[in-house]
This record gives structure tokens, C-alpha cells and sequence, in this order.
């Protein structure tokens, strides 16, 4: 066991070490055998190799948002899962009452926003040009 401070901290410095050589060292490399191509094209904002095509100024619908909060939703279902399912034999009785009560929260925020159509992707939603009002649907001048 460590009895000093640095003791205890030689190993995180030693990890920072190593990872600071191992990036530099990509780095490094990739620059030295890496495919040099500079054209127009290349030069572009997106650095993709092709035309920038459309406005870059679209709408996403509403429905991508909602999506990605739901992943999210999942996401931090399962970050708290792990955990219990570790001190779930300590616990007993109170920790399947609770991570009951948990996952019949997160269900009902699901059952809710799949009522509310926000995982329906089959319905078209009408185009409304950028320079619209947002209350009539008419092009302002």
C-alpha cells in the first residue's frame, strides 16, 4: 500500500504519461505516412470530398429531438441498473421496491411519449418555407 501522497498518485501520473506518448505518437505517425490531398473540394468546410449540397439552415423535425432524449432516457435506465443489480442481494425486499418504482416511472414516460406519436415516423409533417410565419404558414416579404 502507498504511504505517501505521491505514492499514491505515481500511477495516474504514469497513465497521463503513457497516454500523452500513445497520442502524440498517433499523431506523429499519421502525419509522417498519412495521404496528403488538397484540393478545392477538400477545402471545404465539411472536409468530406463532396459538393455541399442544400441549405444548410433545414429544420430538423420536432420528432429527432424527442428520439435522442429517449435514448437518453434508456441511457441513464441502464447506468442505474447496474449498480443495483451489484447490492441486490444486500438489499432484499427494498431494492426490488425500489428499482420497481424506478422502471414503472421510466415505462410510463415511454407509454406517454409513444401515445403521444413521438416514435411514429411514418407520418409526414407539412413543409413550411423558412421565411414563413410561424403562426399563419404565409411567406413574409
Amino acid at each position: 500500500m502507498p504511504t505517501s501522497y505521491p505514492e499514491t498518485y505515481f500511477p495516474v501520473l504514469v497513465q497521463i504519461v503513457i497516454a500523452v506518448l500513445v497520442a502524440s505518437g498517433l499523431v506523429a505517425l499519421s502525419y509522417l505516412i498519412g495521404k496528403r490531398a488538397k484540393s478545392p473540394l477538400k477545402d471545404t468546410p465539411y472536409e468530406s470530398g463532396m459538393a455541399p449540397t442544400g441549405s444548410a439552415r433545414e429544420r430538423f423535425s420536432v420528432k429527432f429531438y424527442l428520439v435522442a432524449i429517449v435514448f437518453i432516457l434508456f441511457d441513464i435506465e441502464a447506468i442505474f441498473l447496474y449498480p443495483w443489480a451489484v447490492v441486490y442481494r444486500e438489499l432484499k425486499m427494498f431494492a426490488f421496491v425500489e428499482m420497481l418504482l424506478f422502471v414503472i416511472l421510466i415505462l410510463s414516460g415511454f407509454f406517454y411519449i409513444w401515445k403521444k406519436g413521438a416514435l411514429d415516423w411514418s407520418r409526414e409533417e407539412p413543409n413550411v418555407p423558412l421565411n414563413a410565419s410561424p403562426h399563419t404558414g404565409v411567406e413574409s416579404k
